[in-house]
């Protein structure tokens, strides 16, 4: 089977934000308004999320007046298979994004449509998900965007490299106990300030769905973290 590639380019729009985002510092994946941009920022952060395609694919559909149309879903997120066995694996996701109250006052004209990308997704072995503020804006959003400044500081490798160890050593470790065991008295402010950067930049990981407080258990991430 083909790898889908994108379908439709996406150009300026008067009614949203549209642009490009450098999904991991490599692919760039075009949007068509914040509320998509801010469901690449949220899945870029998931290490088990491998690859986003956007535009995937083209799916054929009959609308409540009979009319046949095409649609374009948004993007298709493929997973790692991290340490499961292969006919385990995770089952790529095609995905629309829509505003709650877009899809609320539309969602008898846009059922047809979703349907048949339903349909299509079972086809390919993939799974079909509509994603408005209530998947995308949440706890976990709130906190990558606040990590985002210390992702771009830098600080001692070997002090990195000793907190990393630590919490490896240990299966998992609360934040105050880090700063505790490395930055006692003066230095607490700024090893506060390193251990979040770990965290953004991904060399440790966290339940990121819940609120960042000195009690956060931290552990070093897999393929397998969420």
């Amino acid at each position: 089977m083909p790898v889908p590639s994108q379908t439709r380019k996406i150009g300026p729009t008067r009614r949203s934000v549209s642009g490009v985002y450098v999904f991991r510092g490599e692919a760039a994946i075009p949007f068509e308004s914040t509320l998509e941009r801010d469901f690449l920022i949220r899945t870029e952060w998931s290490v088990t999320v491998l690859d986003v395609i956007p535009q995937p694919c083209r799916v054929p559909f009959v609308s409540r007046d009979g009319r046949a149309f095409e649609y374009t879903p948004d993007y298709l997120v493929y997973y790692r298979l991290g340490d499961r066995a292969y006919p385990d694996y995770p089952r790529p996701a095609l995905v629309e994004v829509k505003p709650a109250a877009e899809w609320h006052r539309r969602w008898r004209d846009w059922l047809p449509k979703w349907k048949a990308a339903w349909r299509y997704a079972q086809q390919q072995g993939w799974s079909f998900h509509i994603c408005d503020e209530s998947r995308i804006r949440d706890q976990a959003l709130t906190n990558i965007r606040f990590l985002d400044p210390y992702r771009r500081m830098a600080f001692p490798a070997e002090e990195s490299r000793m907190v990393v160890e630590t919490v490896r050593r240990m299966g998992s470790s609360a934040l105050h106990y880090l700063l505790a065991r490395h930055f006692m008295g003066i230095y607490r402010s700024e090893g506060v300030a390193h251990i979040w950067h770990l965290l953004a930049t991904r060399r440790l990981d966290c339940d990121i769905h819940k609120p960042l407080t000195e009690f956060t258990e931290l552990w070093v991430p897999t393929d397998e973290s969420a």
